[in-house]
């Protein structure tokens, strides 16, 4: 496994792979890695002749300077995991190195990126445009993975593979949970462990929300989960909102969509913790 700090070497990598006529497969990712990013490589590993990771915690993207200080890093543990993987290629690069000047570059999702995290975290898609973009720049790879945890995430990426004309197929992978049903994330490990007892409540506020779906109008499920959430006093509920898969717009009525997905956002301590599920 070759480990990169340098856009040159990265990029030199690449080329030299897709001259040979070898596709690649990219995991974009801020580190901290756990069973969920290694799901999405172990796909990519699959699917394609080369695994190439990037491990770069982006600073454009955090609106809050305290979330991005206390963002868990761990280069060494993170490279002893993706050796499990048969990772070929690490691009581990400083602020430095990917933003030698300050980042003006502007993007527009429309609709998108104006709801939920959007609403929530203004400047935060921009922020994942200007890295993802760069670092499809610098990998040129076949392939991209990312998983639906972020789902919005995912519908801006694939926007601006369009917007970009980026010969890259976005490839979506599905949430990977633990046991008790919570969604796998970084910042789990920042949980207390009464934290950690109380978060799976969100997966089965999810999951019930699912199963009421028929019997409730959108309106009234909404507001069914939104009151589940905030019964739990340690929740910060930041929103519980059914959208319309394609550009996250609200929902109105269930027989106007074909795709449905609830999500949720909350704080729980001082953690930021996001999860979704589909509805239809």
């Amino acid at each position: 496994m070759k480990v990169f700090n340098t856009i040159a070497q990265m990029h030199e990598f690449s080329a030299e792979a897709r001259q040979h006529g070898k596709p690649i497969g990219f995991v974009p990712t801020m580190g901290a890695l756990h069973e969920g990013h290694l799901n999405l490589m172990r796909q990519a590993k699959e699917e394609n002749s080369y695994l190439i990771v990037s491990i770069f915690v982006n600073p454009i993207q955090f609106n809050n300077p305290e979330d991005l200080k206390k963002y868990p890093r761990d280069l060494n543990k993170d490279l002893e995991l993706l050796r499990t993987v048969q990772c070929d290629a690490v691009f581990a690069p400083s602020v430095e190195e990917m933003y030698p000047k300050t980042v003006t570059e502007k993007h527009d999702f429309g609709a998108i990126e104006q709801v939920m995290e959007g609403a929530s975290r203004p400047g935060h898609f921009n922020g994942v445009a200007v890295v993802v973009k760069k670092l499809f720049e610098i990998v040129q790879p076949h392939r991209a993975y990312f998983g639906e945890k972020d789902f919005q995430q995912l519908l801006v990426i694939k926007k601006l593979v369009e917007k970009e004309h980026f010969p890259i197929q976005v490839v979506p992978c599905a949430i990977v949970r633990e046991p008790d049903g919570l969604a796998m994330s970084s910042r789990n490990t920042r949980l207390s462990d009464e934290e950690r007892a109380i978060a799976p409540k969100i997966y089965e506020v999810l999951s019930e929300a699912r199963k009421k779906a028929k019997k409730l109008s959108p309106e009234a499920l909404q507001e069914w989960g939104a009151e589940q959430l905030r019964e739990e006093k340690s929740f910060g509920l930041e929103y519980f909102q059914l959208a319309d898969d394609n550009n996250l717009q609200p929902v109105k009525s269930w027989s106007e969509q074909q795709g449905v997905l609830a999500f949720v956002a909350l704080t729980l301590g001082k953690v930021r913790l996001i999860d979704n599920i589909r509805i239809i």
